[in-house]
């Protein structure tokens, strides 16, 4: 496996990422790995690992990057909020998915997303905003605005948890993705809490659903 620190330009600014892939030439299908509110941690550096584990280039990217995290992260949710799909968050993905899909050990043609919270919400927005993403996988994320705007996303693989709000959230992108004929797997883990899938530093990590999650987004970007 080769991992790897990177940047690239953003408009005037400078992101930063960690980019990983299996060894060899590829090319891999490629993931794009958004952070929840912890930013680009070791947690979010592992998961983008074991999507490599899994024969995927993934690039985590840094959003805070040159930013206050706090000032930062209040911008994107309010981003999210009032113009979700044309705000600083979702240009600056725009961006990382061109960094990644250029990439030479990348197939341009087989691009997916996963995100985690804050990241969950972007992904789905992302996917809202670039037809490139072939399959995304938001965990515990909020949905974009208008919600309506899901019905022209590519195929979802969601998880949720039942003890936490963001469970309302799935289940009413479930009923758009349904009406839209979109494939999806969403899935809402009954005894599981906020940030169920972080297994560094939350105590709320769920063991169970966080292996039964990880099985369904493997094989549902497998398929799509």
């Amino acid at each position: 496996m080769f991992s790897e620190t990177v940047t690239f330009p953003a408009g005037s600014r400078t992101l930063q990422a960690y980019f990983t892939h299996p060894n060899g030439p590829g090319p891999f299908p490629g993931v794009l790995v958004i952070h929840e509110i912890f930013g680009l941690n070791e947690n979010i550096r592992d998961i983008a690992r074991r999507f490599a584990g899994e024969g995927y280039a993934a690039l985590a990217v840094d959003l805070f990057a040159g930013r206050n995290r706090v000032v930062c992260m209040f911008s994107l949710f309010l981003g999210m909020r009032n113009h979700s799909f044309d705000h600083s968050g979702i240009l600056d993905l725009r961006t990382a998915l061109d960094y990644l899909s250029q990439q030479p050990e990348v197939d341009p043609a087989r691009l997916g997303a996963v995100g985690y919270c804050l990241g969950g919400g972007l992904a789905i927005a992302l996917a809202c905003a670039d037809n490139r993403l072939k399959a995304i996988a938001p965990y515990y994320g909020l949905n974009p605005r208008p919600l309506e705007a899901a019905e022209r996303m590519c195929p979802v693989v969601g998880s949720y948890p039942g003890k936490d709000f963001t469970a309302k959230a799935g289940r009413e992108l479930e009923g758009v993705l349904e009406r839209a004929q979109i494939p999806h797997d969403i899935k809402v883990y009954a005894d599981a809490r906020h940030s169920f899938f972080n297994d560094k530093n939350r105590a709320s990590y769920n063991d169970e659903a966080s292996r039964d999650s990880w099985d369904r987004v493997r094989a549902f970007f497998k398929e799509y």
